[in-house]
């Protein structure tokens, strides 16, 4: 999965796409996890550094994850891959 590159991101959890002047917010854990994937890390990196750092299981992990990677996706944020409904 590969966000879009045009992605801009602050420190605050602001995220912006540029080409479509759409702009979200997200928490900490959600700023820091679209980072990781801009940086092209997959689940299981992410998984690990996630669950190592906040103490998660990973079900739960697990859950959270794919529950915002369909959000990213329903938002397009994500490259090549559009809401499927």
């Amino acid at each position: 999965m590969k966000l879009k590159k045009n992605l801009a991101l602050s420190d605050s959890g602001f995220v912006f796409d540029p080409s479509t002047g759409d702009s979200f917010s997200t928490n900490p854990i959600g700023l820091e996890i679209i980072r990781m994937l801009k940086e092209g890390k997959n689940a299981n990196d992410i998984k690990s550094q996630i669950v190592k750092t906040y103490m998660t299981d990973d079900a739960s992990f697990e859950k959270d994850f794919y529950d915002f990677v369909n959000m990213l996706t329903k938002h397009n944020l994500v490259e090549g891959e559009k809401e499927k409904n």
